[in-house]
C-alpha cells in the first residue's frame, strides 16, 4: 500500500536532497568540534561559518546577526524573554495577538507571572490584525511588539512592515515569528523593519531541531543559555554542526528558488480549492483571500466534524484539522475563534499545505478523495428529503 498523500507541509516539511547531501559528510566523517583549535575542528568551524553566510543572504542581513538556535519556539523565547528581562527598567509590557503560535503565547503568559502585561490585539474575521488596534495598544511602558509574519493554520500575512515601523516611531523592539514565511515568501529584515525574526528548520526542508534567531545589531536581548561562549556569547553549547549545515543549505535553496517554489505552490494550491469547491459543493475559506501564504489552504464544510473526515481520508491524504471534537464538546482552534468563524463551519475545518515537492496528480487526488468524503458524511448528517 502506498502511504498517504502529504498535504501537511505547515506541519513539518520532508529533507530537500540537497540539505541531505550537505549533511552527509557531517555523519560520515566530519565529526570534530568547531571550537576545537585542531585540524579537526576545521572543517566544522568553516561550515558553520558558511551556514551563517547562507542563512543571512535569505534573510538579507550580516552573518554576525545570526544566533542558532534548537528550532523557532527556542527563538521564540529567546527573542521575546531575552528582550523583556533586558528592558524591564524601561517597562514591564508587551503587545502581540490572539493568533500567534503557543511558542508565543505561552511565553507571554510566563512573563506575566513575573509581573510583565501583555495585550493581545484582535483580528477581524480574515485573521488581519488593525494597525490603529495596535498604535492604541502602545503605552509609555511598552517595550515589546511581537507578531507573526504569516498564521500557521490560515495563512493570512499580518502587515509586518507597518506594524514595525509604529514600533520604531516610539523606540519599541520589534520581533517576527517567520517560521511559516521563511522560504514561501520574502523575509528580508530591512524590507520588514524587524529587530529580531525567528525561523525554523523543519518548516525550511532543513532538520528538526535547528533554527536561527536574527538579532538586528545593537539589539541585546539577555543572554538564553550561559556556559562557554559559543554564537558570540548569546547562546552557549556546542554548535549542532549536522544540523546547522542542513539550516543553511535550506536557506541557500530558499533563496535561490523562491520565486519558482511560491508560482509552483500557489498554482497548485489553487488548483486544489477550485476543485474541491467543484467537487464539495460549498466550502468556507478561512484567512485573507489575497494576503495568504502561497500554500496554505484553510477550508470549512459546513455541518461535518473535522475529525470525521480525518478519519475517512487518512489512508490516502495527510492534512491536519482545525478543530477537535470530544464526546460532549467541540474544541475549535483559538484562532478560528479570534476570527469569529462560526461554529457550525469552525467544527469541519481543515488545513491543506501544499509545498515543493506536491505534484498536480497528489492534488488531483486529494480533490477526490476529500470531496467524496465529504459527501458521504453530508448524507449521514443531513436528512433525506
Amino acid at each position: 500500500m502506498n502511504p498517504p498523500i502529504y498535504l501537511d507541509y505547515n506541519g513539518t516539511t520532508p529533507h530537500d536532497p540537497e540539505v541531505i547531501a550537505a549533511m552527509i559528510p557531517f555523519l560520515e566523517t566530519e565529526f570534530g568540534n568547531p571550537s576545537s583549535s585542531h585540524w579537526y575542528g576545521n572543517r566544522p568551524r568553516e561550515a558553520v561559518m558558511t551556514a551563517r553566510t547562507q542563512v543571512a543572504r535569505l534573510l538579507g542581513c550580516a552573518p554576525n546577526e545570526i544566533v542558532f538556535t534548537s528550532g523557532g519556539t527556542e527563538s521564540n523565547n529567546f527573542a521575546i524573554k531575552g528582550i523583556a528581562h533586558a528592558h524591564r527598567e524601561r517597562g514591564n509590557h508587551l503587545i502581540t495577538s490572539k493568533i500567534e503560535h503557543p511558542a508565543v503565547l505561552e511565553v507571554c503568559r510566563h512573563l506575566e507571572t513575573e509581573g510583565f502585561e501583555t495585550t493581545y490585539l484582535p483580528v477581524n474575521h480574515e485573521g488581519m490584525v488593525s494597525i490603529t488596534d495596535l498604535e492604541e495598544a502602545i503605552r509609555p511602558e511598552t517595550i515589546l511588539i511581537t507578531l507573526m509574519h504569516a498564521n500557521n493554520e490560515v495563512g493570512t500575512i499580518l502587515p509586518i512592515a507597518d506594524a514595525a515601523r509604529a514600533a520604531r516611531t516610539k523606540g519599541i523592539v520589534f520581533h517576527t515569528d517567520a517560521a511559516q514565511s521563511a522560504g514561501k515568501i520574502p523575509t528580508r529584515v530591512n524590507e520588514l523593519g524587524v529587530d529580531l525574526l525567528s525561523i525554523a528548520g523543519h518548516k525550511l526542508y532543513a532538520p528538526k531541531g535547528v533554527g536561527a534567531l536574527y538579532v538586528r545589531e545593537g539589539i541585546a536581548p539577555e543572554k538564553f543559555c550561559h556556559g562557554a561562549g559559543q554564537e558570540t556569547g548569546k547562546r552557549a553549547g556546542t554548535e549542532n554542526v549536522l544540523e546547522i549545515v542542513g539550516l543553511g543549505k535550506a536557506c541557500e535553496v530558499a533563496h535561490r528558488d523562491l520565486q519558482r517554489h511560491t508560482v509552483h505552490m500557489r498554482r497548485l494550491r489553487d488548483r486544489l480549492h477550485e476543485g474541491l469547491i467543484r467537487e464539495s459543493g460549498e466550502v468556507r475559506l478561512n484567512g485573507h483571500p489575497d494576503r495568504r501564504l502561497p500554500n496554505t489552504l484553510s477550508l470549512s464544510f459546513q455541518g461535518l466534524q473535522a475529525n470525521g473526515i480525518l478519519e475517512a481520508i487518512g489512508s490516502e491524504v495527510a492534512i491536519s484539522a482545525g478543530a477537535a471534537c470530544h464526546s460532549d464538546s467541540m474544541e475549535v482552534s483559538h484562532v478560528l475563534q479570534a476570527m469569529a468563524a462560526p461554529l457550525s463551519w469552525a467544527g469541519g475545518t481543515l488545513r491543506f499545505s501544499v509545498g515543493r515537492f506536491t505534484t498536480e496528480a497528489e492534488v488531483d487526488r486529494t480533490i477526490a478523495v476529500v470531496s467524496e468524503a465529504v459527501k458521504r458524511l453530508k448524507e449521514k448528517v443531513l436528512p433525506v428529503p
